[in-house]
């Protein structure tokens, strides 16, 4: 029984792998959302219970986020000793260890293949319960889809699959992480799509959405089917709000390009060391977790109380214009702190507040402050990150309430739109990226070549041959009929030549040994035998190609790359199947990419 099921695994598992090379592979890719969803729910369920536990038994009062609360002393010190531990922490980690977020998980999947280390996902959620818990301005939600990628991506490493299903892999634990977060499993989704990966695909679309539903059900499991926030039933109370509506967009919209445009400016700073920078952060941070408390953490606690009315006007102006500067300023200077929570907090406020001006002129026409609040957190939310279909669903999801959509509509995308084209403001992950002198390739021939696994499309008709063979062995090579030969040297692999040249050949020196025999028949009788001549498979007239190796795992993207990197004309797919041992599985040619493509785009 232990062999049938031992030979079963060994077809199996390959035969799983070679379905998942190809883009249309839905079943299989279903599949792994499915258990990427459930094992990012778990983990981000360990991460907020490491987060909210010691805060909880820490701060004063209620809950987890009464920073507020704490002394005016202990308040100064907090942020600044936490800082500089994670200055000292992340002093001692090597540069590439030090990355962390949302801008690292682009960045392995543009320039990596979304390959992520477990000592990555161990750093992030180290210094990203650090953050928090030490009252830096600061959200989970960045953290969480790094936690999310990470663990998804290890787990497509773990199984050795094909670099396009390991890069859908790292969208799906982006996706269940935001939806584990917010319990907002379509706003996940878009934002997997929007954000990371930059791209709508319909093969992308089954695997993320199963991906987030199952993060969604494991979250519910802990923490109930409530929504992040306890929204009161909202509705714009008339069609004159429309113009305030515009005009908080505008605002927005500034706010949003303004807080851009620190992050890029601190960013300046990023060849300075780690530890002077992040000092520095925690000396910023200290004047306003003195006099604006409410900065500290992630202040989700300030915008429920935003949303239900219970903050006066200069406290929410006050506290939105404190908490972009900081979180700005921070972030840019390496704090590796998450984004996305503090834009949800100054989008909040700074719309609560534009919300209590509406209010006092127009008290009986202008709706309440939470609806303005809702409206100015996925209006900040979409201009920062400049993924505005994202904030309508999480606006949607949050509130409940499908009132909200034509106004979410129309103050997101105008808020978008002052940011991008009036401040030509990219998404603040895109600055970050550029600051740290890299970009993120997403054009649609990179983007259809990255979904492509070489495996798909190589020519597996193939077999490797010694370079000199006697007669004998030459047509005991053809007898498989073999479209491509593979000729081994020294150091491995040297050269390819097709079969019909090799056939062609020996026909030829058949023709050549009958002619000789003839002649020998006329001459004396000849003294012992001649001895077999033998095949040189790199003298013979041949269409020989030089050969570089690439990876099983490889997209079509990284064997592009690896045709313009070694010159070399077709490229021998193989895979490690022991220590020092390589098996080759295929032929890939350059032609061989390029009818794909016109295939696929026809």
């Amino acid at each position: 029984m232990r062999k049938l099921k031992s030979k079963l695994t060994e077809k199996l598992i390959p035969m799983f792998r070679r379905r998942l090379s190809d883009v249309d592979a839905l079943p299989q890719l279903a599949l792994l959302g499915l258990l990427s969803g459930l094992v990012t729910g778990c983990v981000i369920l360990v991460f907020r219970f490491a987060i909210e536990w010691p805060l909880q038994q820490f701060l004063p009062g209620e809950g987890s986020e009464s920073f507020e609360e704490l002394g005016l002393l202990t308040r100064g010190l907090l942020p600044f000793l936490g800082a500089l531990g994670l200055g000292l922490l992340m002093h001692r980690l090597a540069t590439a260890d030090r990355k962390v977020g949302v801008v690292h998980v682009m960045e392995r999947l543009n320039y990596h293949q979304g390959y992520i280390t477990l000592r990555s996902a161990v750093v992030q959620f180290i210094v990203g319960v650090a953050t928090v818990v030490t009252g830096q301005s600061a959200g989970r939600e960045g953290p969480a889809v790094h936690l999310g990628a990470s663990f998804s991506s290890l787990m497509g490493q773990w199984m050795r699959l094909p670099n396009n299903s390991i890069r859908t892999l790292v969208a799906c634990g982006c996706a269940a992480a935001i939806s584990a977060s917010f319990n907002t499993p379509i706003a996940g989704v878009i934002f997997a799509m929007e954000v990371v990966m930059m791209e709508y695909t319909i093969a992308g679309f089954t695997p993320i959405i199963l991906s987030s539903v199952s993060a969604a059900v494991v979250s519910q499991a802990i923490y109930g089917a409530a929504p992040a926030f306890s929204v009161p039933p909202l509705t714009m109370n008339s069609l004159w709000e429309i113009p305030w509506i515009l005009a908080i967009a505008v605002i927005i919209g500034v706010a949003a390009a303004a807080m851009i445009h620190i992050v890029r400016l601190a960013g300046r700073f990023h060849n300075q060391p780690v530890l002077l920078r992040l000092t520095v952060a925690g000396l910023i941070m200290v004047p306003f977790a003195i006099f604006i408390p409410e900065v500290m953490g992630i202040g989700y606690d300030t915008v429920q109380a935003t949303i239900s009315n219970e903050l006066p006007f200069w406290l929410l102006l006050g506290a939105a214009t404190a908490k972009l500067l900081v979180t700005a300023a921070t972030i840019g200077l390496g704090m590796p702190s998450g984004i996305i929570g503090p834009t949800i907090f100054i989008g909040a406020t700074l719309g609560g507040a534009m919300g209590a001006i509406g209010n006092s002129v127009a008290p009986g026409t202008a709706s309440s402050v939470g609806f303005y609040a809702m409206l100015g957190m996925g209006a900040m939310m979409g201009a920062v990150l400049q993924a505005p279909l994202a904030a309508l669903m999480a606006l949607l999801e949050l509130t409940r309430n499908p009132n909200i959509i034509l106004p979410g509509m129309l103050i997101i995308t105008s808020a978008s739109l002052i940011t991008s084209e009036v401040f030509r403001q990219k998404s603040v992950f895109l600055t970050i990226l550029k600051s740290q002198g890299m970009s993120y390739q997403n054009s649609p021939i990179i983007q259809a070549l990255r979904r492509v696994s070489v495996g798909a499309i190589m020519d597996r008709s193939i077999l490797r041959t010694e370079r000199r063979l006697s007669l004998a062995q030459a047509r005991d090579v053809l007898k498989s009929e073999p479209k491509w030969l593979i000729v081994e040297g020294s150091n491995g692999p040297t050269a390819l030549l097709p079969s019909v040249d090799l056939a062609r050949h020996l026909d030829a020196l058949e023709e050549e040994q009958r002619e000789q025999r003839k002649e020998e028949r006329k001459n004396a009788e000849k003294e012992g035998e001649d001895e077999e001549p033998q095949v040189d498979l790199m003298d013979i007239p041949a269409n020989r190609r030089d050969i570089a190796p690439v990876q099983y795992q490889a997209t079509l993207e990284e064997a592009l790359n690896e045709f313009d990197h070694s010159q070399a004309e077709a490229l021998y797919v193989q895979r490690h199947v022991a220590p020092m041992i390589q098996r080759i599985y295929g032929i890939v040619l350059k032609s061989d990419i390029e009818s794909y493509y016109q295939y696929r785009k026809s």
